[in-house]
């Protein structure tokens, strides 16, 4: 790519640009909403709560790198300009998203399981806190609430326990049910709550199956969104519940379910 003439694209480094944008956090805010539709100097400075003196340097700064043009009293992005905003709204969301899962990635199911950082591009995070332990499991109790279908497969109890009034009322409703759950694991559920246990599978809606071979993690599938739960095994409690509609994402999970279902067996069920 040929240098431009201006001297201030031609000097320094893309990083010079790219810390002049992020140095004040109005900028990327202008430029985005430039990139949006056209705005007059009073819009831009309203909407990015700064003086008019400061707006008026910024704009100064974006027609000397050619990314705004102005056209009577409304300015407008400039082909350049609309890229660099896309790029810089993209580089903000991945680095939020990284924030959101600094302190829980590792026990996520990672790359080497298909699961990627990309998919988490849209996610809704909830991590327990001391302050709200019991978030993930909130957040897996209000999507369980607006499902018409439901399958799990994976560790469930921490999840499942804290609600398993709401869960059994879901399928007794009418929510379609499949759960995977390690040998193990069934046989407790259904040892320690038989009456929770004996409403859903007399409703013929909940079918439960076994397999020996599951991860250490959680794989949800609602009706139009996917969720990956984490636990922590001193406390027994969910640390972290990543849920998002992303068609990767669901792509991922499906296949996942369906892999884990080919290999598992009926639970054979006898309750009183």
């Amino acid at each position: 790519m040929n240098p431009a003439t201006n001297n201030h694209v031609s000097a320094g480094s893309p990083i010079d640009d790219i810390a002049y944008l992020v140095r004040s956090e109005h900028r990327v805010a202008a430029l985005v909403a430039l990139a949006a539709r056209p705005r007059s100097r009073s819009e831009l400075r309203e909407l990015a709560e700064v003086s008019s003196s400061t707006i008026r340097r910024t704009l100064r700064e974006f027609e000397d790198r050619n990314w705004v043009r102005r056209d009577g009293y409304r300015y407008e992005a400039t082909q350049l300009g609309a890229a660099v905003a896309t790029a810089m709204e993209e580089v903000i969301d991945r680095v939020e998203t990284e924030r959101a899962l600094r302190d829980v990635w590792h026990r996520l199911p990672g790359e080497d399981h298909g699961f990627t950082l990309e998919m988490c591009a849209d996610a809704t995070v909830t991590v327990a806190r001391p302050a709200d332990p019991y978030a993930p499991v909130n957040r897996f109790e209000s999507l369980l609430r607006r499902t018409t279908a439901f399958r799990f497969v994976g560790t469930d109890i921490a999840l499942f326990e804290p609600c398993k009034d709401v869960f059994r009322q879901r399928i007794v409703d009418g929510m379609e049910t499949e759960i995977i759950d390690p040998p193990a694991l069934a046989a407790y559920i259904l040892e320690t709550y038989p009456d929770h246990c004996s409403e859903p599978f007399e409703s013929g809606n909940l079918a439960v199956f076994v397999h020996d071979d599951l991860p250490p993690y959680g794989i949800g599938l609602f009706d139009d969104r996917i969720a990956v739960s984490c636990y922590e095994r001193d406390s027994g409690t969910v640390c972290v519940l990543v849920d998002t509609d992303a068609p990767p994402a669901r792509e991922w999970a499906d296949s996942r379910y369906e892999a884990a279902r080919l290999e598992a067996r009926p639970l054979a069920v006898e309750l009183p």
